[in-house]
């Protein structure tokens, strides 16, 4: 049996896709799966024993336009596909499929592309199963008959190898990381919008304290268009971070995560990378709900101060922000001491 995936777009969704996907690796541990998708997730993926193959799927390079599209087809049709699973919503999901001509295409019937499915699953309902994102994917495989019943998995857990850990550890230290201190990884931003964002200068007031009682180090982490605001950050810390910022690709990340001791940020993928290598969270959280996708590992901590329009699920606030300036840096700090408590080094 030869299945093909495709995977979900966005780094948080696919650490929540994890179960789903090593669900089906134990459903069918003799078939070749591949996953299809975005280069980044790939990279992720990489090393977790859930595949067969990898193959990258990059629409603003590789495969761009017409013809790059065609090219990514006629690959995937040579591979004689028996069955697609499609855990990304988009109707490109289901219309790539199809035109790989797959002869099962399994996928939630919803964007308009049911028709272009064999088997289009019932998107499920408020309340039909657990909030977390975690149960979506997993219910899917269950209404397709992969799967008997949800497994609730208490810690998505992501797999690096020593060889990885150790090339980590070198760059930290020298990037100017001290080899015993305490490190507390930042990541401010979010992509999928300024919305999920705490404010800059709380950060730094958070972070002041928290070196101030600990000595740890802070190692700022996030994409080149996240610049400004690990900037912004830097000028008010009294001590010079370790900035990061634009200088590690995503491949890296969990490697490079497990090498620290804390993760603060928003809600966003590096949070869920962050707690899938193992590390305490303290995520602050605003126009999003902690009940879908909060990290999933027993030891997080969510700050959130929760107004009449939260959760909003809106990229940017049409008005006040008053979700994220709610929560002060007092709140953060005493979450991120009572997570540094059960840090052995601290």
């Amino acid at each position: 049996m030869r299945i093909m995936i495709r995977a979900t777009n966005w780094v948080g969704d696919a650490i929540m896709a994890l179960p789903a996907l090593r669900a089906v690796r134990a459903k069918f541990p003799d078939a070749h799966i591949a996953i299809v998708a975005r280069p980044y997730v790939a990279d992720i993926y990489r090393d977790q024993s859930i595949c067969d193959q990898l193959i990258p799927y990059d629409p603003k390079s590789e495969h761009r336009g017409w013809k790059g599209r065609e090219q990514l087809i006629q690959s995937l049709r040579a591979q004689k596909f028996d069955t697609a699973l499609l855990l990304q919503n988009a109707f490109d999901a289901a219309w790539l499929a199809w035109r790989t001509a797959i002869p099962q295409r399994i996928g939630y019937a919803r964007d308009g592309r049911s028709f272009l499915l064999t088997k289009a699953i019932p998107v499920p309902q408020p309340g039909e199963i657990p909030a977390h994102e975690k149960f979506y994917y997993l219910e899917l495989l269950r209404r397709s008959g992969w799967l008997d019943t949800l497994q609730d998995d208490p810690h998505i857990t992501l797999q690096i190898p020593p060889a990885a850990r150790q090339r980590a550890s070198l760059f930290l230290l020298e990037a100017g990381a001290r080899p015993n201190a305490l490190r507390i990884a930042v990541g401010a931003g979010a992509s999928y919008g300024s919305a999920k964002c705490w404010p800059p200068d709380r950060f730094a007031k958070s972070l002041n304290s928290i070196v101030s009682n600990s000595d740890a180090d802070v190692l700022l982490f996030g994409t080149t268009a996240e610049a400004s605001v690990s900037s912004a950050i830097t000028a008010e810390l009294t001590r010079p971070p370790i900035d990061l910022t634009g200088k590690t690709a995503i491949a890296n990340l969990p490697a490079l995560l497990s090498q620290c001791h804390l993760f603060l940020g928003n809600d966003s993928g590096a949070m869920h990378v962050a707690a899938a290598v193992g590390l305490p969270i303290v995520a602050v959280f605003g126009p999003t709900d902690p009940l879908g996708t909060a990290p999933v590992t027993p030891r997080a901590t969510i700050v959130q101060q929760k107004p009449y329009c939260s959760p909003c699920f809106l990229r940017r606030c049409p008005t006040d922000h008053r979700c994220m300036t709610a929560v002060t840096p007092e709140m953060v700090v005493t979450a991120a001491e009572h997570r540094l408590a059960e840090v052995p080094s601290a």
